[in-house]
């Protein structure tokens, strides 16, 4: 039966590649954005399909909200500020963005009783190193003096918030923590790594990798998160509950630029940079490591991810391409 969806931040890098997939299975599909991190091109191809309906907006935006979830039904609330640097220079706009939005469509999806997807980060669980990551695993927060620190709490608010209209009312919700999604049209100018050291090699610039590059991260392709995010969605079992969405293979961030030079083929250079030549302000802090465990996600709906790093790789310097050329 088709249905009609509400994504809020649909015309971003993952709510685009979620439009696609609904639209391709012949549902109709609301999107609300404002445009500050999202982009119209991700939509070309299906900015004309009579089943999308674009709404240049913010989410903050009480009556139309209102309006949109009533009509709709199901919504998957992906709205939020991100990346690194736009959280660095904008602290007070990532605070009042992220959770204010969040209330207001809990407000309205709670009052008419539809059933809410929450896209969450590995963010929240901070500078723990219980690894692998475990959804109720402790949380452990850097100081309130430390911007980043304010990204990770407001992600973990809006869990908080969630979970609770869960609690109380039994309102449908699933809370997903996803772990360094990557993929065609994510952009590098908010910080996100793979993108952003791609750029520089096809431009013939130094690959940057900030500190001695031992840090490590987990990769997802967003294929296989949003082939989860629509499986969670349909599963009973997933209703309040806390969810790790990513890869579990790990590597560090100079592994990773040696992975991305070598399939470029033209000798891009490496370059070790400090993080206080980045960031000179202060303000930053970063985390030796970051894997997720995905067990829990395996029993709800046998979901692992099928895609390599370096196929992830490999797809985006393909799409970079593509862009440079065009």
């Amino acid at each position: 039966m088709k249905k009609n969806y509400l994504i809020t931040g649909g015309a971003g890098f993952i709510g685009s590649h979620l439009t696609k997939k609904l639209l391709d299975e012949g549902n109709k599909v609301t999107i609300v954005d404002d445009l500050s991190t999202g982009n119209m091109k991700n939509l070309e191809g299906y900015i004309d399909n009579e089943d999308l309906n674009m709404i240049i907006d913010t989410i903050l935006n009480d009556k139309l909200m209102e309006k949109l979830i009533v009509e709709s039904d199901e919504i998957f609330h992906l709205a939020s500020s991100v990346g690194v640097e736009l959280i660095m220079k904008q602290p007070v706009h990532t605070i009042e963005n992220i959770f204010q939005g969040t209330a207001v469509v809990f407000k309205y999806a709670s009052k008419y009783r539809k059933k809410v997807l929450l896209t969450s980060t590995s963010e929240v669980y901070g500078k723990s190193q219980d690894v692998p990551f475990k959804e109720d695993g402790d949380r452990v927060e850097g100081p309130t003096t430390i911007n980043r620190w304010a990204y990770a709490n407001a992600k973990a608010l809006d869990e908080f918030l969630a979970l609770a209209y869960y609690k109380t009312s039994k309102l449908p919700v699933v809370v997903v923590r996803l772990f360094n999604t990557v993929g065609p049209r994510q952009s590098g100018e908010y910080g996100m790594v793979i993108p952003k050291m791609i750029s520089a090699g096809l431009n013939k610039k130094n690959i940057q990798v900030y500190g001695d590059g031992m840090q490590t991260r987990c990769f997802c392709h967003v294929k296989d998160v949003i082939n989860a995010l629509c499986k969670l969605m349909k599963t009973k079992e997933s209703y309040g509950e806390v969810i790790n969405v990513g890869s579990n293979s790990e590597i560090s961030m100079l592994n990773l630029a040696e992975l991305i030079s070598s399939n470029l083929d033209n000798n891009s250079k490496i370059s070790l940079v400090p993080y206080d030549e980045i960031y000179p302000n202060g303000g930053f802090e970063d985390m030796k490591r970051r894997v997720p465990s995905i067990d829990k996600i395996a029993k709800l709906i046998n979901w692992k991810p099928s895609i390599s790093l370096e196929e992830i790789v490999k797809d985006v310097i393909a799409y970079q391409k593509v862009i440079q050329n065009n």
